[in-house]
């Protein structure tokens, strides 16, 4: 949307004008901070350089890089060049790397020196002719500080705007990329994501944004840009640990941040004089989504943080999202809220709206419209004829609108005929005081096709041996009805997750259905 004001006050070079001398990103462990001025000078010269090499409007800008100071200016050189920009994770093998840039179309790369299965990628993928390394040499690879310094200063003439295009890490198969249409308008128009950050959580100069997440994830690079577009500052965890996100709230004096369950267990789990020894009155605004929160853990952080935690349901794809305030969730503890963006509804395997708490497939209408790239098929999957879209997830609406999820769709289990979510029983899980993490899996059975199997991280220190299997069990049964309740569980050193928080269950699943038939693996 255009600026409202008319005036750009949304745009780096706004902020670098007034307040040149401010910190718009720090880093969290070093504290390295890059201020406005400069922020605005290096993302205009790794844009010069991108348009002198070749990238012209509408191409493809490919980022390789961890949580690092350099991150933020390479999506500000792409967002005021008009070029689409996909932040990968740096969790991927040369494989999976290779498999994005080239799905994706990329054109140049940006890679991290240490993310040394990028190197050579131009061998394999002759079309990605630019390619910078940040922080040290990666074979094949031109240095980085060198083209922005090399690069004139002044914004390209004229500034459009370019896009993100993330890649949804899905349930099954290969990760798809969620394309939006590129405008290409003026650089400085006001994103559709912002008004929700400015409007909704209160986004402005003063804003302090602690990044908790992988910034190639939507909702903590939305957050930083966000904050930047504000004129606020962004401090940047380069890994999430719980004490220490504690440490940054206290020394920068964090306003804002996002969160995800996991870290909200892993917190609540320190010893409380460590939580308790910390200074966190500058929070005024904590979101946290990415996966449902169980309600135990919600209610335990409303009662150590207060009434600031806003919940939210939303996908990469961008077609819909509720928003719950803690005092509406206090009255509907597990609901995920109304919408604040399209309209949410609940649909019937055989396409019938269905009305309040009834169960079925959450749909969006009236939302931003997307694709997935080069997927024509799951595109049209996740569509139906009155245009609304879905992302796969399964819960209901009470009589006043607000959603509550059940589980994914793909992560039902069914049991001789019986349909079990898998979150009610992690839910239960999770809160054990032994359980530091939880997943449920159906495995095979030769009676029922399907069981219950949980797959238990254990809180560090523990011995296996003080959490038997029956001692969990036990504590299922005094919680779940006996259908629910696991045939078995696992414990694994580390559940297979990803930084967003979402557990991995395709791999977890895996080598259970090995050999037969399972089409969710």
């Amino acid at each position: 949307m255009p600026d409202p004001t008319g005036d750009g006050q949304f745009a780096l070079p706004a902020h670098a004008a007034r307040d040149g001398a401010k910190a718009a990103v720090i880093m969290g462990a070093t504290g390295a901070t890059i201020t406005y001025a400069e922020l605005d000078e290096r993302s205009n010269r790794l844009a010069q350089h991108l348009r002198h090499a070749g990238l012209q409007p509408g191409d493809h800008l490919a980022i390789f890089l961890r949580n690092e100071a350099r991150f933020l200016e390479v999506v500000w050189a792409a967002q005021r060049s008009g070029l689409y920009y996909t932040p990968i994770s740096s969790l991927l093998t040369a494989a999976e790397l290779d498999y994005v840039v080239d799905d994706c179309g990329a054109v140049a790369l940006v890679a991290s020196a240490a993310l040394d299965v990028a190197a050579g990628i131009g061998d394999r993928i002759p079309r990605v002719g630019v390619r910078l390394a940040v922080d040290g040499d990666l074979e094949g690879f031109d240095d980085y500080e060198t083209a922005v310094a090399d690069a004139p200063p002044a914004p390209l003439l004229p500034e459009l705007a370019g896009s993100e295009m993330f890649y949804s890490s899905g349930t099954t198969g290969r990760p798809k990329g969620v394309r939006k249409p590129l405008a290409l308008g003026p650089a400085w128009d006001v994103p559709g994501y912002f008004p929700t950050y400015r409007d909704l959580y209160g986004f402005d100069r003063d804003t302090v944004w602690l990044a908790t997440g992988p910034l190639y994830h939507a909702g903590p690079l939305y957050g930083a840009l966000a904050a930047h577009r504000a004129g606020g500052t962004v401090v940047v965890m380069e890994r999430f640990d719980a004490e220490p996100a504690l440490r940054l709230i206290e020394r920068h004096a964090v306003t804002h941040a996002q969160w995800v369950p996991t870290m909200f267990s892993r917190m609540l789990k320190l010893p409380v004089e460590v939580r308790e020894g910390y200074d966190l009155s500058s929070r005024r605004f904590g979101v946290h989504g990415s996966a449902p929160c169980p309600v135990p853990v919600k209610q335990a952080m409303l009662d150590w943080w207060g009434p600031i935690l806003y919940e939210f349901y939303a996908g990469t794809e961008g077609n819909g999202m509720t928003l719950i305030s803690p005092e509406e969730w206090v009255e509907r503890p597990g609901s995920v809220g109304r919408s604040v963006l399209g309209v949410a509804h609940i649909v019937a395997d055989d396409g019938r709206e269905l009305g309040p708490r009834e169960t079925g497939t959450v749909w969006f209408s009236d939302g931003f419209t997307f694709e997935y790239h080069h997927d024509e098929e799951k595109t049209r999957d996740a569509h139906d004829a009155r245009g609304w879209s879905t992302l796969g997830d399964v819960g209901h609406l009470d009589d006043d609108g607000y959603l509550y999820l059940t589980d994914r769709q793909a992560f039902m289990i069914i049991a001789g005929g019986v349909n079990i979510y898998p979150r009610e029983i992690e839910d239960v899980l999770v809160v054990h005081p032994l359980v530091a993490d939880a997943a449920v899996i159906g495995v095979p059975n030769d009676d029922l096709g399907e069981e219950v199997k949980a797959v238990v991280e254990l809180v560090p220190g523990v011995d296996p041996a003080a959490a038997t299997v029956e001692t969990l069990l036990d504590h299922c049964r005094s919680h779940l009805a006996r259908v629910k309740v696991p045939r078995s569980i696992d414990f694994v050193p580390v559940l297979p997750r990803l930084p967003t928080g979402k557990v991995q269950k395709h791999a977890l699943r895996a080598p259970y259905w090995e050999g037969r038939a399972s089409g969710l693996v």
